[in-house]
């Protein structure tokens, strides 16, 4: 990558924890390993509605943080789960937050030259997750975490995904209006040595994001490293095609 080193906290200090059960779609089962927790049965929330294929194993590490607000009824959060002792980061709202941590550092290239960073920015009757503005005009960007590596290919998504075949539609037509579009894939784990959709998985969202592709809209995939304190920005893969 190029620019400063780009690097962004959990949200407060982590503590691991002993997965036990996903229960519904927002809360995981945990018992706390360290901590002011430690020995205890947490209740943690997750943001991340796929189906985190492949990591959801009962005893598998996790690592949880403090929930901003003491009052919150879950008082942790998911941010990543072990898989082959290492962490892969599960936690949703981290590809924005890094995508703004690059621009500010000039970490991403393809940022450049934009002076402002807008996130959740309006466009229609939608909103995508940033725009930037600058000389070289407006650029829209669409964040996705990744989390899935099959046969060393990173993969979206891990779970049939109606969100995100919106946003690629969304994006093409702002693609045909002439403006510049991207998709931002952050890849949260590091054995993945290309990138590409999961069409076994959401057949109807690789054959968009392919077309999506061929008409003008940009696809960013970001290898991550996930550790106790943080998510670091690391390689970029390529995209395969099919």
């Amino acid at each position: 990558m190029a620019g400063m080193p780009c690097s962004i906290p959990h949200p407060g200090p982590c503590c691991r924890a002993r997965l036990i059960a996903r229960h519904k779609r927002f809360t995981v089962e945990a018992e706390a390993l360290d901590g002011p927790d430690a020995g205890r049965i947490v209740l943690a929330h997750t943001n991340n509605t796929g189906s985190m294929l492949g990591l959801l194993r009962p005893g598998v590490t996790a690592l949880l943080s403090p929930a901003a607000s003491p009052a919150r009824t879950l008082r942790h959060t998911l941010e990543a789960l072990e898989l082959h002792g290492r962490f892969v980061g599960v936690n949703t709202l981290t590809p924005n937050r890094m995508l703004r941590r690059a621009w500010e550092t000039r970490a991403l290239p393809e940022l450049d030259d934009y002076d402002t960073f807008r996130a959740e920015a309006k466009t229609g009757d939608s909103r995508l997750d940033a725009r930037l503005d600058g000389p070289r005009g407006t650029l829209w960007v669409e964040c996705k975490n990744v989390t899935l590596v099959e046969d060393e290919v990173a993969c979206f998504p891990d779970a049939v995904t109606g969100r995100g075949q919106k946003h690629l539609r969304e994006l093409m037509a702002l693609a045909a209006t002439g403006a510049r579009v991207a998709l931002f894939f952050l890849v949260q784990r590091t054995d993945g040595r290309c990138f590409g959709p999961a069409d076994v998985v959401d057949p109807v969202y690789a054959d968009l994001f392919y077309e999506a592709l061929d008409r003008g809209v940009e696809a960013w995939p970001c290898v991550a490293q996930v550790d106790e304190t943080g998510v670091s920005l690391a390689d970029r893969l390529r995209v395969v095609r099919s």
